[in-house]
């Protein structure tokens, strides 16, 4: 098996579901911005392909995808310095997808968390590409022969996932094509959680609005939140130890830190001893700073649709010069007739 240099990538991308939060910024989108700063090419994707794996009305699929789109630009991704995509625009994505369904196994299909969560009980009832959909995952990476994904915790396995169909497909064919991907997992708030209760993942469809800061909230709506989160009557430790069991004060300080780009040790050094009547504005007063200038960005953005639409196309130009010629040397080396060259 011949030795394979891989050039450092970074790719990573979200659903266009609606309702950006905290949770996708400090756990995606602002790292996607510190991964830009750096000297390696960055990929960044809307998987719309992903996304209808259960169904979506249409129309609202077009706007969450725009809205995604303004929502990376306005975090900070230029999409100059960055690939900035749509799945569904780049055919090679399902094209490799293909190729990796005939590569992974049914077991291992099968035992993804994500899989039973969302399947659960119905399982027969579920759409094969829910199913199937790890595969399709692992093809957005490898179509670039990304090295590197920055993703939160929850997708951890997906990622096991791609590096063993990159293994198996290298065996398999006797090649060292695919990179073995490493996820990046990194921050104070890789896994943000709820305003309104520490113990569960901020989320878009939790039904209380108050249990999450959207991006597209303003100043005065992210202030609120932070004033009504759920908290605790003690006061806040020195240490990160006597954060144990108490999940959302825990919360709010990993949600400080991260905005601040500290660690959770100098935040306590600097807050421990104080109520939450102190902290909380603290808080808000920062997040306000870091999150409304998105937000209005946003807006301005979504009266702009031709512009994001002409950004979207620019940058599936860039991402096919780079997967078409993936995917001809992925079909010689399993021997099908490449297609041909764009």
């Amino acid at each position: 098996m011949s030795e394979t240099s891989f050039t450092p990538r970074v790719f990573s991308g979200i659903q266009p579901s609606g309702n950006l939060h905290l949770g996708n910024y400090l756990g995606a989108l602002k790292r996607f911005v510190d991964w830009q700063a750096k000297d390696v090419e960055t990929i960044y994707c809307m998987v719309d392909l992903h996304a209808i794996t259960v169904w979506q009305d249409p129309a609202d699929l077009k706007k969450s995808t725009r809205e995604l789109c303004a929502g990376f630009i306005a975090a900070g991704i230029d999409p100059e310095d960055s690939i900035l995509i749509n799945q569904s625009q780049v055919p090679e994505h399902a094209q490799l997808a293909w190729v990796f369904n005939c590569v992974a196994r049914m077991g291992w299909m099968q035992r993804m968390t994500q899989w039973k969560d969302k399947a659960g009980k119905n399982q027969q009832n579920a759409s094969l590409g829910l199913f199937a959909y790890p595969a399709l995952m692992a093809a957005d990476i490898l179509v670039y022969h990304a090295t590197h994904v920055p993703v939160g915790e929850d997708q951890k396995q997906h990622l096991e996932l791609t590096r063993d169909i990159a293994i198996k497909f290298n065996h398999d064919y006797g090649v060292n094509f695919f990179p073995e991907t490493e996820p990046v997992i990194e921050g104070a708030a890789t896994r943000v959680m709820s305003l309104r209760d520490g113990s569960k993942k901020m989320s878009k469809s939790d039904p209380s609005d108050a249990s999450r800061i959207n991006l597209t909230d303003d100043a005065d709506a992210i202030a609120k939140k932070i004033r009504k989160a759920k908290t605790d009557p003690e006061a806040l430790p020195s240490e990160v130890k006597g954060l144990e069991e108490r999940p959302e004060a825990r919360n709010l300080v990993n949600i400080y830190a991260a905005l601040n780009e500290q660690t959770v040790e100098q935040v306590l050094a600097d807050v421990g001893g104080r109520q939450f009547s102190e902290f909380k504005p603290m808080l808000a007063d920062l997040a306000v700073s870091k999150l409304a200038p998105i937000s209005t960005e946003m807006a301005r953005l979504m009266q702009q649709q031709d512009e994001i639409d002409k950004i979207l196309a620019r940058g599936a130009e860039r991402a096919r010069a780079i997967t078409a010629p993936i995917l001809r040397q992925t079909y010689d080396i399993i021997g099908m007739v490449p297609p041909p060259a764009i």
